[in-house]
């Protein structure tokens, strides 16, 4: 695999705080850190650099320091499937780092970002030498493949508008401001990346708020929409259009 820039060692101090962040290293002794902080190295990526594509052999774990990096499937059509949205202190490749198989799905920055390394081979090495780590690894896989059934479910039985209307509640319930219409809601992504984390295509994410403006429920401005009647949107969600 071909790096855009070769790694460069940071500060140990500052590799251990990341790594004191992470669920898979947070309980090391101040020994057992500074042997983990001696095979890790860092990288830079700028927005929308790929960091690995899916099939790519597996070269190591990664750990986010600074920035966001999205994980996500593609389709031979160019579709995209958004599997999940990583910033700092999260792990990733943990799987293939095991398994010996390839990356099963691709990794870009999302902003500029930093991620910590651990090689293939080091982090198995450590892993012999500390079980405890490993076992938090399997608890860490099984959470994900939870989450991957829950997008399964999502995409085999309800339809882009539901899923629509439940990221918009989600968003309004969760980060939402008042405002005198309703509820304001700011988004981050445009609507082609709102199409990838929803299973389907931009045009059908824009026909679909188009329609929930046209029935009273929303006002779109850009990224600013306006949840305007809330109840009857959370009815909504659980209305096949």
């Amino acid at each position: 695999m071909i790096w855009e820039s070769e790694f460069k060692q940071m500060a140990s101090e500052t590799i251990e705080a990341v790594l004191r962040k992470t669920q898979l290293f947070a309980r090391l002794t101040e020994t057992e850190m500074h042997t983990l902080c001696a095979r890790v190295s860092k990288r830079h990526f700028g927005h929308g650099k790929a960091l690995f594509g899916e099939g790519d052999p597996c070269h190591g774990l990664f750990v986010v320091a600074t920035g966001k990096i999205r994980i996500f499937k593609s389709s031979s059509s160019g579709r995209e499937q958004l599997l999940a949205v990583e910033g700092p202190g999260s792990s990733f490749a943990e799987l293939p780092v095991f398994d010996g198989g390839v990356y099963p799905a691709s990794a870009s920055a999302l902003e500029d970002t930093e991620v910590l390394f651990i090689s293939r081979k080091d982090f198995q090495n450590y892993c012999r030498e500390h079980p405890e780590v490993a076992l938090k690894v399997l608890a860490i896989v099984g959470s994900r493949l939870r989450r991957l059934v829950g997008i399964i479910e999502d995409l085999s039985f309800t339809t882009v508008r539901q899923r629509l209307i439940s990221l918009l509640l989600r968003l309004a319930q969760g980060g939402g401001t008042a405002a005198k219409q309703g509820v304001r809601v700011e988004l981050t992504t445009t609507h082609q990346d709102l199409a990838a984390e929803l299973g389907t295509v931009r045009e059908l994410v824009s026909r679909n708020l188009s329609r929930l403006q046209a029935e009273g429920f929303l006002e779109v401005d850009g990224r600013t929409i306006i949840v305007k009647d809330l109840s009857g949107l959370k009815r909504e969600q659980i209305t096949p259009a």
